[in-house]
């Protein structure tokens, strides 16, 4: 089997200061791409990406912007393209959450995780698009969730936004697939993130009963098949959801 190379590509990571971002940033990084490093707020957290970037001779552009905001990420994927010439690869990873049983939700928590979580997936596809469509050309992976797909008690915002997001990716894969364009959703299930860290004792137990294969997943598990999906292999994959979960029950 080939060896997945993704040299001469250029890369729009959102979310990548930390976690699942950080992981696939890097990992496309180490493939040979270019790596736009995008973030809202963590100066510091992105900057130690991009210096670990190009500390192992890759190429790294720091790009903070909201993406839910439609004028920032504009301006973010015209400054990719201006310095960079494209874009190839767009990893919609970017969200947050904001949990809270219905009843008890704020509005301010809906629209939140709803705008970052999946008004941004669409702002960021609709612009870096462009660039794709004129080169015949592209990958667009978008981070879900397993909780897109079963839902969560508490997290019916980002169960929306999450169930939303694979909706989208199957329909966006059905207008830019004849231009060469993939689009596919990867859904985690447990990973080992702050969120997992915070969790009881008893709680984990619970949840690594429901995981045949004994053990929380890591970003590296996802961000292995974020690189493939971004690569010349993957070529006749679009419109799917791939689940990295452990097999969970």
């Amino acid at each position: 089997m080939k060896t997945i190379g993704l040299e001469q590509k250029v890369a729009l990571v959102t979310g990548a200061s930390r976690g699942l971002g950080r992981a696939i940033a890097l990992k496309l990084a180490a493939s040979g791409a270019r790596v736009a490093v995008n973030y809202l707020s963590n100066d510091e957290a992105a900057n130690q990406v991009a210096k670990k970037i190009e500390n192992s001779g890759g190429e790294a552009m720091l790009c903070k912007a909201n993406v839910a905001e439609d004028t920032a990420v504009r301006e973010m994927t015209r400054q990719v393209v201006k310095s960079w010439g494209k874009i190839d690869i767009l990893i919609n990873n970017a969200g947050i959450v904001r949990d809270s049983l219905i009843l008890r939700m704020p509005n301010e928590a809906w629209d939140e995780v709803l705008d970052t979580n999946l008004r941004g997936a669409y702002l960021c596809t609709k612009y870096a698009l462009r660039s794709m469509m004129e080169q015949g050309w592209g990958r667009i992976i978008n981070i879900s969730s397993l909780a897109g797909l079963v839902g969560n008690m508490g997290q019916a915002n980002y169960s929306a936004a999450k169930g939303g997001l694979i909706a989208f990716t199957r329909s966006v894969a059905r207008e830019v697939g004849p231009r060469n364009i993939t689009v596919n959703a990867i859904a985690p299930g447990f990973i080992v993130t702050d969120m997992t860290d915070k969790l009881s004792p008893e709680t984990k137990d619970a949840i690594l009963a429901r995981i045949p294969l004994g053990r929380f997943g890591i970003a590296d598990d996802v961000a292995e098949l974020a690189a493939f999906l971004a690569s010349e292999q993957a070529g006749y994959i679009t419109a799917q959801t791939i689940c990295v979960d452990g097999g969970v029950v």
